[in-house]
């Protein structure tokens, strides 16, 4: 006699539910707060780590090459191991899967807090990066899934409070960790929080049952992919640091990107079971949503960056002051991520988007504008603004983009998305920073031109410096040396000022030159709810139009 076992006791358990057996609202939040607290962790730790450097530099007596290489090996390591996310979930299984790469991170985390040397914090990095890297897909996918389409709104917009605001905060935590605790807790820290989210993940999860193991390894690929992507990244990360291509290593690792990325694309279409399932582009919608993600990503992460910059480079801030600029972002993100969750299934969702469109371009424009006699405000009000904008692109893009995938593709696809999301970060900060070194030569040259010390104004100057600097104590000849080098280093801030001026600029073409991509999009309906035989409500059509 066959055993028949209670629909709520089935839903109690661990394992997947049935097609037709719908997830309880507590489910779905416990397993939603179990796998944001891993990936939070985990997105957080990439921008905590960026003002650690000074002083892990100085604890491991490390070269600024070498301690820059503490970033690009993260960002390698999660280059490799991102496109392959959905197949490795099929190979392993999603929750084992889940469960492997929070463990891995975890315990490469306390290895990085342990390193005594430099080549041991490279290695536990790169460790890190592989355990990370896959965190970020995973959970999209799962709150996805478990998620119908009228509430994927408030989904996301509770994943894209972490997502989106860990890497505003994420400086100025790192920059108080490190100056009153030490740099090696940024990591420490990550041990309870891995723990933690270990326990409620593995009580929560599930496999699907629609998700298959792939039946055979395209090794090919396999190789493809990882060199391919890992040289597009070294590339992108290196490029600025070695003059670009003057430098015949990242000459090489151009040509190596390109071949093998070519190579990738033409095996992945051929391919019986490919790696990357391509193919899903011939979604439309998933297909403009990733154009226009990568062009929003390009500005949101390269301000982010060139902001930092700013405050800390040209107006003086220390790492903590300037996390505060940034902060205002993280509120406004916070309110529009929830306004957006809410308006989703209730308009056009391209009207948000353009909504979103507007609010950077203003942002980055006001930005633009900037003087060097600008106060907090001056700088955190537009960034709040932006934070508004974010929000409101990031809910309905995520959600227009991924409405009509199905769900048996929907680990390939949220891999491809974030894949297309971190390409577009990492080239918008490769190119805005390369422009602002250009652009910064280019004014030192113009301004250096047109300055006379035989100008009235200017020797006034240079007098009311040397004096200065005399009443301190330098004998005449040391003063007037100090004032001309003044007046160099004002020259320099001043042509650094027009050169951000110039970026935010470019930042500010982008958004506009984006509301030309959304009708690309087809805006996502909720049909009128169905019935079953027995009468139950089934979950509503989904249509585009």
């Amino acid at each position: 006699m066959a055993l028949i076992v209670p629909a709520n006791l089935r839903l109690r358990s661990s394992t997947a539910p049935d097609d037709d057996e719908p997830l309880s609202t507590v489910r779905k939040w416990t397993i939603t707060g179990a796998v944001m607290l891993v990936t939070v962790m985990q997105v957080l730790d990439v921008t905590v780590t960026n003002v650690a450097l000074p002083h892990i530099q100085g604890a491991l007596s490390a070269a600024v090459d070498e301690v820059s290489w503490v970033l690009t090996f993260y960002l390698a390591a999660n280059a490799i191991i991102l496109p392959a996310t959905g197949w490795l979930a099929g190979v392993l299984g999603r929750k084992r899967f889940f469960l492997t790469c929070t463990i891995v991170f975890t315990l490469a985390s306390m290895l990085c807090g342990l390193a005594p040397n430099i080549e041991t914090l490279l290695v536990a990095r790169f460790l890190q990066g592989l355990g990370g890297g896959p965190l970020m897909p995973l959970s999209q996918a799962i709150m996805w899934e478990i998620f119908p389409l009228r509430q994927r709104g408030t989904a996301m917009a509770a994943w894209g409070v972490g997502i989106m605001m860990a890497p505003i905060f994420g400086p100025t935590l790192g920059g108080w960790i490190s100056d009153n605790w030490s740099w090696r807790w940024i990591f420490y820290i990550n041990l309870p929080i891995g723990v933690v989210g270990l326990l409620a993940a593995s009580a929560v999860l599930f496999d699907p049952l629609y998700l298959k193991k792939p039946g055979r390894i395209d090794a090919i690929g396999l190789v493809l992919m990882a060199v391919g992507f890992l040289s597009l990244q070294l590339f992108l990360d290196q490029g600025e640091r070695n003059e670009w291509f003057d430098s015949s290593f990242i000459l090489a690792l151009a040509v190596l990107a390109g071949v093998t990325l070519v190579g990738f694309v033409i095996r992945e279409l051929t391919a019986d079971e490919p790696i990357l399932d391509l193919t899903v582009y011939g979604d439309r919608n998933f297909a403009a949503g990733s154009i226009i993600m990568f062009v929003v990503m390009i500005g949101f992460f390269s301000s982010m960056v060139l902001l930092a910059l700013f405050t800390q480079k040209v107006l003086g801030y220390d790492a903590w002051t300037s996390g505060l600029v940034l902060a205002p972002g993280g509120v406004g993100n916070l309110l529009s991520l929830l306004i957006a969750g809410r308006l989703i299934t209730r308009m056009d969702q391209r009207w948000l988007l353009a909504v979103g469109c507007v609010l950077n371009a203003y942002a980055t424009w006001e930005m633009s504008t900037v003087t060097l006699g600008a106060d907090y405000w001056a700088l955190a009000w537009p960034r709040m603004i932006q934070g508004v904008g974010i929000g409101f692109i990031f809910v309905p893009l995520n959600t227009v983009a991924l409405a009509t995938i199905s769900r048996e593709r929907m680990g390939n696809a949220t891999a491809l998305l974030n894949v297309v999301r971190n390409l577009g970060g990492a080239i918008g900060v490769a190119l805005l920073t390369t422009l602002l070194a250009r652009r910064s030569q280019v004014h030192q040259t113009t301004l250096g031109g047109h300055v006379d010390i035989w100008d009235a104004e200017t020797a006034e100057r240079l007098r009311a410096w040397a004096a200065h600097f005399a009443a301190q104590g330098a004998d005449s000849f040391t003063a007037e040396r100090r004032a001309v080098s003044k007046l160099y280093q004002e020259v320099t801030r001043q042509a650094q000022l027009l050169a951000f001026a110039d970026d935010f600029w470019v930042l500010f073409l982008l958004f506009c030159g984006s509301l030309v991509l959304l009708p690309m999009l087809s805006r996502v309906r909720l049909g009128p709810p169905a019935r079953t035989e027995a009468g139950d409500a089934a979950p509503p059509p989904v249509h585009v139009d």
